[in-house]
């Protein structure tokens, strides 16, 4: 069990003989499990390992992205909320605006969300993570050179469908998208609010449903408020297609703000 977030993912299991950047792992006599490096004697609790770990690797993924001037968003969302719906939408968007645009999605099993998008234009990459409930950063740096061509201008990562564990693993992204959909109700943000106050921006999903479900939008954007008051809340639906231009107008804000950066550099 992946002791920094509670899921089962075995990736740091003693058994498995995990290392990670360098990082063995142990149980001692009364069966907790710990975790070391070859260079100390230091006992360090796994979940602090882990994350420790995950860190070194996000900083580097962050430096890759920053020196090819390439934004990048992680979406994070409860499975079904149309994060791979809203990603064909905001991909044929992207092509129709000529901004060369790369994905990498991450399932426990098959490629049936990559699939989906392989025809819009974009590359996109699938990264079966089995049993465990989230992406880490060694995953995204082991397919960095196949997944995102040179020229790239925004990267999207479509985590696992879950609502606690992506949130603890930097992948090197510059803002963390949290999905949140009509049919899931108004609490969310608060029942989860490690999430939401995480969240560069929350994006209100499947708005067409909203009347059928009696859907409160006032009781949830307070919701959201109240975790996280400066978050940007778009309010969309990739079905029908409305909501979808604030949220196209803040992915070419931070792509122009980006592409400005590496030129001031240069």
């Amino acid at each position: 069990m992946c002791e920094s977030c509670g899921c089962g993912d075995r990736s740091g299991h003693a058994h498995h003989h995990g290392h990670a950047d360098g990082v063995h792992f142990h149980r001692d006599a009364d069966g907790n499990l710990y975790s070391h490096r070859h260079s100390s004697a230091e006992r360090v609790p796994l979940g602090t390992a882990i994350l420790a770990a995950n860190d070194e690797q996000a900083a580097r993924l962050r430096a890759y992205f920053q020196k090819r001037g390439i934004y990048v968003l992680n979406l994070i969302s409860s499975p079904g909320s149309g994060k791979t719906a809203l990603l064909e939408r905001t991909l044929d968007l992207l092509k129709e605006n000529a901004v060369p645009a790369a994905v990498i999605v991450g399932d426990p099993y098959g490629e049936a969300d990559a699939e989906r998008m392989r025809s819009r234009g974009a590359k996109v990459t699938q990264i079966q993570v089995h049993e465990s409930c989230h992406l880490n950063a060694s995953q995204i740096e082991a397919v960095l050179d196949e997944a995102v061509p040179e020229g790239t201008k925004i990267l999207f990562i479509e985590n696992v469908g879950n609502l606690v564990c992506p949130v603890a693993f930097d992948l090197g992204e510059n803002a963390k998208i949290a999905l949140l959909s009509t049919p899931e109700g108004e609490e969310k943000p608060v029942k989860y609010p490690a999430l939401f106050a995480a969240a560069d921006v929350v994006l209100l999903t499947k708005s067409d449903l909203a009347d059928v479900l009696g859907w409160d939008r006032a009781l949830c954007t307070g919701n959201i408020r109240k975790v996280n008051p400066d978050a940007l809340v778009i309010e969309l639906s990739a079905r029908r297609g409305t909501g979808l231009e604030p949220w196209i107008g803040y992915l070419k804000k931070h792509i122009q703000s980006n592409e400005s950066i590496i030129t001031k550099r240069k």
